[in-house]
């Protein structure tokens, strides 16, 4: 059978909503037109990623060029993990008539992250962190906002810029945190230090972040200068970090998925310390809320899928379950779990957006290949959150004082998504809470609402 044919029999499938065009012009139409555009097999080495279907190679011939995707990327990518998947009673009859496979080394082998060392060790850690994070600061600005948030964005209507929305977000932490001025606040894993800046210029508070990536830390000291001492960031691990004096309010965001399993304890452990009594601990991090892969008819092989290998190396989505579990063994009191799913859906594809607007750019500064990586990264992490297979949670924690009370916690929510700074909230009454206005007058009422009236994982 020649490579047309087996292409031909391989997508033979009426579940198949996406075109396929073959490398000589041919157009394999689906049962019913998505009008998404269409996947391209730019030469007969394609169809090895299909024989069986394996996420890595399906991901290496993306990454080379063999496959290419025209049109709407995350629409594209979401169909195809909806499909059932190749025929498999071709594939089967072809692997038996000994189909050789064309593929040579892939060239995105070069990507791979090669870390050496006990997983999750403060080390490797290191060197997972740089990986991800050490690609170019210029890189990163191609897609991400001004402030360089690299995290889920918060878009209160939905119709939210990706500047807006992130505004939204850091805003929306420093309220869960309720922040004030002199606050001291520890941001572990700050990134380029956009929450840390924030907090300082809208809460006078007084920020202290730590980070693993050079280039972040580099970057982020360089914009903290400007502010007479009143952020600091630092290179440190945070089972290695003894300051002088506890911090009043912690927030960790998207860093925890750095932290794997096993640590999880040890991890807890290290914020409960580093936390005055009465203090406040906002843990953001994406989880896994599906026995299923995104595109549950490919295989994944040992090394844990594509993004493992080249984004994302040694990096654990955990169900928020297991995190509720290890943050209470630590000592702390949950007070607060926030689904922000749809969010980093809509968060992924600005980011994907911006990088494909400015493609050429990317191309230019880290290569083509790792572009082509990042964009595949950004798109199917986009369908992952639409289909549900991955969530993002906001969790708040309290370390109870002494006397068992939280002074800082409003009587329900919807002081934070109102209008305006905290400041301008009633003072603290007796008991220690506020006097929050009423939902209906939130400027995010059926957020505020829905999330009041589940007070669960959602």
């Amino acid at each position: 059978m020649d490579a047309k044919a087996l292409a031909v029999r391989l997508f033979d499938d009426r579940s198949r909503a996406f075109s396929v065009e073959l490398w000589d012009g041919s157009l394999l139409l689906p049962a019913h037109d998505a009008r998404l555009g269409r996947v391209q097999l730019k030469s007969q080495a394609a169809l090895d990623a299909l024989l069986p279907p394996s996420e890595e190679r399906v991901a290496e011939a993306f990454i080379t060029g063999d496959i290419e995707l025209q049109g709407d990327t995350i629409g594209l990518l979401e169909a195809a993990a909806r499909w059932q998947g190749p025929n498999i009673r071709s594939q089967l009859n072809l692997l038996r008539s000994g189909w050789r496979r064309i593929l040579g080394r892939s060239a995105a082998a070069a990507l791979s992250a090669g870390l050496r060392g006990q997983t999750h060790s403060a080390r490797r850690d290191a060197q997972a962190v740089q990986h991800h994070y050490d690609v170019s600061n210029e890189f990163y600005r191609l897609f991400l906002d001004s402030r360089m948030v690299y995290s889920c964005g918060y878009f209160p209507t939905g119709s939210e810029s990706l500047e807006e929305a992130q505004q939204s977000k850091l805003d929306l932490i420093c309220r869960k945190l309720h922040l004030g001025p002199k606050d001291h606040v520890l941001d572990v894993g700050c990134g380029w230090g956009g929450l840390l800046f924030y907090a300082a210029a809208q809460y006078r508070a007084e920020g202290f972040g730590i980070t693993l990536s050079k280039n972040q830390l580099a970057e982020a000291q360089r914009q903290a200068a400007a502010l007479d001492g009143l952020v600091k960031i630092e290179a440190s691990d945070y089972r290695h970090l003894r300051p002088p004096r506890a911090f009043d309010k912690i927030a960790s965001i998207g860093m925890m998925e750095h932290v794997g399993h096993e640590r999880l304890n040890e991890y807890f452990g290290s914020m409960f310390r580093l936390l005055r009594p009465g203090g406040l601990f906002l843990n953001h991090a994406i989880a896994n809320v599906a026995p299923t892969q995104t595109v549950p008819w490919m295989r994944r092989g040992r090394s844990g899928g594509f993004i493992q290998r080249y984004i994302f190396p040694d990096s654990e989505l955990l169900p928020v379950g297991m995190v509720v579990a290890a943050a209470e063994r630590a000592g702390f009191e949950v007070r607060d779990l926030e689904s922000l799913r749809e969010h980093y859906a809509q968060t992924l594809a600005h980011w994907l957006l911006r990088l494909e607007h400015r493609f050429d750019e990317a191309v230019a500064l880290v290569g083509k290949s790792r572009a082509r990586a990042w964009r595949l990264y950004l798109a199917s992490s986009a369908v992952a959150f639409r289909l549900g297979r991955i969530s993002v949670f906001q969790l708040l924690l309290a370390k109870p004082a002494r006397d068992g009370r939280v002074r800082e916690l409003p009587m329900n929510r919807a002081g934070w998504y109102s209008q305006g700074p905290m400041a301008e909230s009633p003072p603290l009454v007796a008991g220690g809470m506020h006097r929050s206005p009423e939902i209906g007058s939130t400027a995010n009422s059926g957020a505020a609402s829905q999330v009041a009236d589940e007070g669960r994982p959602h």
